[in-house]
């Protein structure tokens, strides 16, 4: 009886804050039983945009470990602090430490996978394989789309802030997306909250942002990344994408990597096609193998069901 009640409470969410420095600490939800599988969000949605995706690893016997960096969703915001990105993946490394967790499979959408990447080339013990969603190694985080936020920031607060942030962000979400079936007012809705309720304090952070300088170039830091790599790229015309030459520069500097585009599919892949981001954990859970690249390297047809890999292999 005792351990079916410690299996359901280990099955249970936990969310909680943990402190890496002084005014700095990170939110984590942590849910299900099985192999980590850590979950980094980009700048929009913090631990709600994974939501789909980590209902499939539960069923599929993972844990996940949602860890939203400082300045996101429901993290601390303090002003004046480090928002490069080798600063947050240290700040992950640290909480990784903390949770004991070491050797896990890294799923990070957009500017999550410059962290994921920054990580892996300094804290190698700490990622056994990385999931980009729609993300490459930036050389810093001054995107157009944060640009734009910075600019509309006094707009926001002269109209009230939330709703007009929820207008904004539909729109942004439209354009980003290829299916953009997911995309309903209580989506929105917790997609703008964590900004809105702290409209000045998340201006403050993505200022801080364009204005940080990372310590090493990128090239340096893929010269340092050896663990297997599986970029997932939208296939429909959107917003929000990484350039094909920041993609190209991605397959050239890493030895295992692999690229593949979902058809029909934007910007939020986790929200767009969430079984096919489970299908990559799954198989990266085979081993790099199905990974070391090829002229003849078959897709991998995620989000057909697919787990053999023996299906995934070419022949000689």
């Amino acid at each position: 009886m005792w351990l079916i009640i410690l299996g359901l409470l280990a099955t249970r969410p936990a969310e909680f804050a943990i402190s890496v420095a002084p005014a700095e600490s990170l939110w984590v939800r942590r849910e299900g039983a099985g192999p980590p599988i850590v979950l980094l969000p980009g700048l929009l949605g913090g631990r709600f945009s994974f939501r789909k995706v980590a209902a499939l690893l539960h069923d599929r016997g993972y844990e996940t470990i949602v860890i939203e960096p400082l300045g996101i969703g429901s993290s601390s915001r303090p002003q004046g602090a480090d928002y490069s990105f080798a600063a947050q993946a240290a700040r992950i490394a640290s909480v990784l430490d903390s949770l004991g967790i070491h050797g896990a499979i890294v799923v990070a959408h957009s500017l999550g996978a410059s962290i994921a990447l920054r990580m892996a080339a300094v804290r190698a013990d700490l990622i056994a394989g990385i999931v980009s969603l729609e993300g490459v190694l930036a050389e810093s985080a001054a995107t157009p789309s944060l640009k734009r936020a910075v600019r509309l920031g006094p707009l926001l607060r002269l109209v009230g802030g939330r709703q007009q942030a929820r207008g904004l962000l539909r729109q942004q979400m439209i354009e980003a997306s290829g299916d953009r079936s997911w995309i309903t007012d209580t989506v929105v809705a917790a997609y703008t909250a964590p900004a809105a309720d702290d409209l000045d304090g998340t201006l403050g952070v993505y200022r801080a942002m364009l204005a940080s300088r990372e310590p090493l170039p990128a090239s340096a830091v893929l010269a340092a990344v050896r663990c297997p790599v599986l970029v997932l790229i939208g296939g429909a015309p959107h917003a929000g994408g990484p350039a094909p030459e920041e993609v190209q520069r991605l397959e050239r500097a890493l030895p295992l990597v692999r690229t593949e585009t979902l058809p029909d599919a934007g910007h939020y892949l986790q929200e767009e096609r969430p079984a096919a981001v489970a299908d990559a954990v799954t198989l990266m859970q085979t081993g790099p193998g199905i990974l070391a690249p090829t002229d003849r390297a078959p897709a991998l047809r995620l989000d057909a069901g697919l787990t053999a890999p023996t299906d995934l292999v070419s022949a000689d």
